[in-house]
């Protein structure tokens, strides 16, 4: 099968079993979308969704939290992962963008990567669903799933070559949407530790049924973090494909 045939088929597939995607944040302006991405780095949106109502009822937007200090905003974000270093974040963030940008998020990748708090994968997110840009979010699952089902070659050891080659190979339409596919397929089906491959469409074009996959699987064992979302994880591993319409974003590459 050429790479061309194989992206062709997993596409295909993803079209058919899961035509619409949307992040599983809540928020309700840019700005909060921004700062409920930051919180999710290495933590469940379920987790962030958690905390997000009442700090951006205290903080709305970008000048109300600018005036704030960190440990004042550590109050309110206190559960997640990495409270103390996002809490600064989230400030410097804040008043980057009222002394730069008038308050607002800037669509620019350099100038959001200019933001404290702020990597490659987390601009790539915000230019996708608030600018509706072809951009690809290579978190860990996205990273897991593209070596898994061969779309990527095996020297592509970073995230930002993985980045590279699927926005090669995938068709710009379908971009948006391919990042959500490729990271609900890792979180629920092809799961770090225990992949689902009784419950995957695309088992019939898995490297893995050949043996491929296995090599790969031995040279990437989990991390601890990967390891200890694994729970989190097998809560929906029973739940076909098709049934899921709305997605997790995990920052773990930033």
């Amino acid at each position: 099968m050429t790479k061309r045939e194989r992206y062709e088929k997993v596409m295909d597939f993803f079209r058919n079993e899961m035509p619409e995607a949307n992040t599983e944040l809540e928020f309700g302006s840019i700005f909060q979308l921004l700062v409920a991405v930051v919180l999710s780095a290495q933590c469940t949106d379920k987790r962030v969704n958690q905390v997000t109502p009442q700090l951006f009822a205290r903080y709305p937007d970008a000048k109300a939290m600018a005036a704030a200090e960190p440990e004042e905003l550590l109050d309110y974000i206190s559960s997640v992962s990495y409270p103390n270093a996002k809490a600064k974040h989230l400030a410097g963030l804040a008043r980057t963008l009222v002394e730069r940008h008038n308050g607002e998020v800037p669509e620019d990748m350099n100038a959001l990567l200019d933001l404290p708090g702020v990597g490659r994968k987390t601009a790539n997110v915000i230019q996708a669903v608030a600018f509706g840009k072809s951009t690809m979010a290579v978190d860990t699952h996205v990273y897991r799933v593209s070596h898994r089902l061969g779309l990527v070659a095996k020297s592509d050891t970073t995230p930002l070559k993985v980045e590279q080659a699927l926005m090669k190979n995938i068709p710009r339409e379908d971009i948006p949407l391919a990042h959500h596919w490729l990271l609900l397929h890792g979180r629920y089906v092809c799961t770090s530790r225990k992949p689902h491959c009784d419950k995957c469409g695309l088992e019939g074009i898995c490297p893995k049924m050949n043996g491929a996959g296995r090599n790969w699987l031995s040279s990437h064992p989990p991390t601890a973090g990967a390891r200890s979302r694994a729970a989190l994880c097998s809560q929906m591993a029973g739940r076909p494909s098709f049934l899921i319409h709305s997605f997790v974003f995990f920052c773990v590459f930033d």
